[in-house]
């Protein structure tokens, strides 16, 4: 048995390679992506791929540089945020070239839902906050977590919230989430901020 163990290790299936959606090619763990923005998703691609469709004129495709800047300064009060008319504690807002205006996006159990932000909302926020009037349309966002008393605003590349999104796609359970996806959610922003440096 110990023999027939041993080619079973052989035969079991390699763990599946995460390959860019343009050409196939198998992507690292860390890799580029793309936003699409009249499709409103990413695209997970390769180096070469994020050059040469980021690079032709009138490109269908936006390059997600890599971006991450705590925000402790950030001037957020609670009519501000009620004003940008979210509903919960945890979102992120972006320029969006497909919307025609900034969009706030938070995370559900299906996935990212979005809806628009009131320009004169938007333009009073910018006006306490204005290092975020330049944020960069369709790959940049102010990420903000308010939850349990959270404080925590990051500028960061578009990429990292969708990343959030995903985990709480992944790990919500019940009504409420449940307690293991808030532990995540703690866990993922403790990590920006080792990252982004600053407070713990």
């Amino acid at each position: 048995m110990s023999g027939f163990a041993a080619l079973r290790r052989f035969t079991r299936p390699a763990p599946p390679v995460e390959r860019c959606e343009i050409c196939a090619a198998g992507l690292p763990p860390a890799h580029e992506h793309l936003a699409e923005p009249a499709a409103r998703r990413l695209v997970c691609v390769c180096g070469p791929c994020a050059l040469l469709f980021t690079s032709q004129e009138a490109a269908r495709f936006r390059r997600v540089s890599p971006r991450l800047d705590r925000l402790d300064d950030l001037r957020f009060p609670e009519d501000r945020w009620s004003g940008l008319g979210v509903p919960v504690r945890l979102a992120f807002f972006h320029h969006s070239s497909a919307a025609g205006g900034v969009v706030a996006v938070y995370p559900s159990p299906a996935g990212p839902l979005e809806s628009p932000v009131d320009a004169a909302a938007w333009a009073a926020f910018t006006a306490d906050n204005p290092g975020l009037r330049d944020l960069a349309e369709d790959v940049e966002a102010l990420l903000v977590n308010r939850v349990n008393g959270a404080d925590d605003a990051f500028r960061c590349s578009l990429d990292r919230c969708y990343h959030l999104i995903g985990l709480v796609r992944a790990h919500w359970t019940g009504m409420t989430g449940g307690p293991e996806l808030w532990r995540t959610v703690d866990g993922y922003f403790a990590r920006l901020r080792a990252e982004a440096g600053g407070r713990p």
